[in-house]
């Protein structure tokens, strides 16, 4: 089938089912197309909460379903590739906070989105990228604070908070790649351009790309906006490269250069217009969250999402 047969028929599908499609930004263009929300962590963690439908097929990586499956219990959540992981997500274990927790009976755990449930059962409030400076500048200011797993979002919050922060050294395997020496390159090739960089990078705490007038750091839902607003008409994007599929989308009149050709998520990869047909059709791969960790892990997004 072409691509826009399979379209049609996971369209139907999702009328006849009563289903929903959540993909990420960083999903295939095709994929991205058929969804019926598009979206960064914090914009489909909150989807997933007010969606009235019985299936939510989650068209992102598998710690995005388990998030999907704690904020709504009662639905039916479906990833289309089962392998699709995240190595930030598996640089941290439940146990690892467990153990922190027993050293620091009094300390605060702050995980990013990007964690598995378990982990997220061991956390006193998640994050994401578009809310973490809002929810580490919420915490007691005498309490200590443990941020996982990315070590870049962890320092860029910390430059902007002036919080200290004990950080966990995970990173994403993208994000890490994108540095400093990339940025300025890039800057001196397109001087005019806006630079809207992702703070899970390598160079987000970096004064020298703190400090250009050009540089904005954002969410992927932040940079999305930021082009939609800004009379500009380049832009350097350094995040993962799909993201452009939907900044020239919204605006055609506009140029999106990326960072570097490597700026790929294979993972994200892994979710195709085929297998999700496949999950669709047969409803398999269910992701559901064990109800005991489902409860646990529910009260730190609960308290991100009360953050405004």
């Amino acid at each position: 089938m072409t691509n826009q047969e399979i379209s049609d028929k996971i369209n139907r599908l999702k009328r006849e089912k009563n289903a929903i499609i959540l993909a990420h930004y960083y999903t295939r263009p095709e994929v991205q197309d058929v969804a019926d929300y598009l979206g960064d962590s914090l914009g489909l963690s909150q989807e997933a909460g007010k969606t009235d439908a019985n299936i939510i097929v989650f068209c992102g990586v598998h710690f995005m379903a388990e998030t999907a499956s704690i904020i709504s219990p009662g639905k039916k959540v479906l990833i289309p590739a089962l392998g699709a992981g995240c190595s930030l997500a598996e640089s941290i274990t439940g146990y690892d906070l467990r153990e922190w927790k027993k050293a620091n009976p009094d300390g605060i755990v702050v995980s990013y989105i990007n964690t598995t449930a378990e982990v997220k059962a061991w956390t006193d409030i998640c994050c994401t990228s578009a809310n973490a400076l809002q929810v580490v500048e919420s915490l007691p200011k005498d309490k200590k604070i443990l941020f996982v797993p990315d070590k870049n979002l962890g320092a860029w919050i910390q430059r902007k908070t002036g919080r200290e922060m004990e950080l966990w050294n995970g990173d994403c395997c993208v994000h890490e790649r994108i540095t400093t020496d990339m940025i300025l390159e890039k800057h001196r090739a397109y001087p005019e351009a806006d630079i809207l960089i992702h703070p899970e990078s390598n160079c987000s705490h970096d004064d020298a790309i703190l400090n250009l007038p050009q540089a904005y750091l954002y969410s992927t839902a932040g940079m999305i906006r930021h082009a939609a607003a800004s009379s500009k008409k380049q832009f350097i994007i350094a995040t993962e490269i799909e993201t452009i599929h939907k900044l020239r989308k919204d605006n055609p009149d506009k140029e999106f250069i990326p960072i570097h050709p490597t700026t790929v998520c294979g993972q994200m990869k892994k979710i195709t217009l085929e297998n999700t047909l496949a999950a669709l059709e047969n409803e398999q791969y269910v992701v559901k969250v064990p109800e005991e960790i489902r409860q646990k892990a529910w009260i730190p997004i609960e308290r991100m999402l009360q953050i405004r």
